[in-house]
């Protein structure tokens, strides 16, 4: 193995040394599982037998929560309701480790939750129980000097943003102040429409189709199968955010074309899907954020942190419902595609 290669133990040893936040919408994720087996005589809709129920974190939680088999260290910090969901949100949390003494817990707000009923294999409805409200500035405030007591020992920032209210232009402004301050590296999940100025983060991750509302251009090559390195305005798409954001790098993933990734000065790169058989997408841009700052975190490049978190995003869709990657999973998946070790 070469000097500047690492093997997959170590890789994982370095990942259970990372100390990060993640800072967004928070949310409970409820399946109602059931089955079906004849059609309602008062609608056109089917008859769920419930056969069981559980709940997992949800939005910028099943983020921490996709971080939390390697071992790192993960803080959340978000908004939640003094509802009977926000003490199940707290439990659940609780259950898979991850700390909540950066959230803060107010009356007038309502614990997001999305309900999914799944029968046999197959979503049959979701039910969202939320109301977006704008943080107000000094909620904004109030997070940012929670957040600042814990920069000193940590070591990237993932902030999510699904559109519920909480990632606000003042709040992001003082947040990446503070992370620059401390030397953080910070990677954000976008909401297009919202005009946050990601000026100076590490790495922007939309998808296709936030990439091109974001940058205000048509998909004309959306369903056509074409080479991401020859779909000119996709190419045209990343180019314009990369230099509108001035990140260092701009990841987008493509679903099942994989991954494309542009950097400051370089070409871009495209990493196919690995993929063996899609399954469920729910959480995949989940894992695929959380594994590629775990990567950067780790010490490695942008492009083999896409490749090793484009490598965990495939094991993921594979599975039913928004679970995580496991760390035996990942592990196995990295001594099958990188026989020679892992770049850094």
């Amino acid at each position: 193995m070469p000097e500047t290669s690492l093997n997959p133990e170590d890789l994982l040893a370095r990942f259970a040394n990372c100390r990060l936040l993640v800072v967004g919408d928070v949310m409970l994720d409820w399946f109602i599982w059931g089955s079906v087996s004849r059609i309602s005589p008062e609608a056109p809709v089917p008859v769920v037998e419930v056969q069981s129920e559980s709940r997992y974190p949800g939005g910028a939680a099943n983020v921490a929560r996709n971080i939390t088999p390697f071992g790192a260290s993960v803080e959340l910090c978000g908004l939640y309701g003094h509802d009977a969901n926000g003490s199940l949100l707290e439990e659940t949390l609780g259950e898979h480790g991850i700390g909540m003494s950066l959230c803060l817990r107010r009356s007038e707000y309502q614990t997001i939750t999305k309900t999914r009923v799944v029968a046999r294999h197959q979503q049959v409805v979701r039910i969202d129980r939320e109301k977006r409200r704008a943080v107000s500035p000094d909620l904004a405030k109030e997070l940012v000097e929670r957040i600042r007591g814990v920069l000193p020992r940590t070591d990237g920032i993932i902030i999510e943003d699904y559109g519920k209210g909480l990632i606000s232009a003042e709040l992001i402004s003082a947040l990446l102040a503070a992370a620059a301050e401390f030397g953080v590296t910070v990677t954000v999940d976008p909401k297009p429409g919202n005009p946050v100025d990601w000026h100076g983060v590490t790495t922007v991750k939309p998808n296709r189709s936030e990439a091109f509302a974001c940058a205000g251009l048509e998909d004309l090559n959306r369903d056509t199968g074409l080479d991401p390195l020859k779909d000119e305005p996709l190419l045209e798409a990343g180019r314009r955010l990369l230099a509108r954001w001035n990140c260092s790098h701009l990841l987008l993933t493509l679903g099942e074309q994989g991954m494309l990734v542009f950097s400051v000065e370089q070409e871009p790169v495209h990493i196919p899907a690995k993929a063996r058989e899609v399954f469920d997408v729910s959480g995949a841009g989940d894992t695929a954020i959380a594994v590629y700052t775990l990567g950067l975190c780790a010490g490695l490049s942008a492009e083999m942190a896409a490749r090793v978190s484009n490598l965990a995003s495939s094991v993921v869709v594979g599975k039913l419902g928004t679970t995580p990657i496991e760390r035996d999973e990942l592990h196995e998946a990295l001594q099958r595609d990188f026989p020679d070790g892992i770049a850094t």
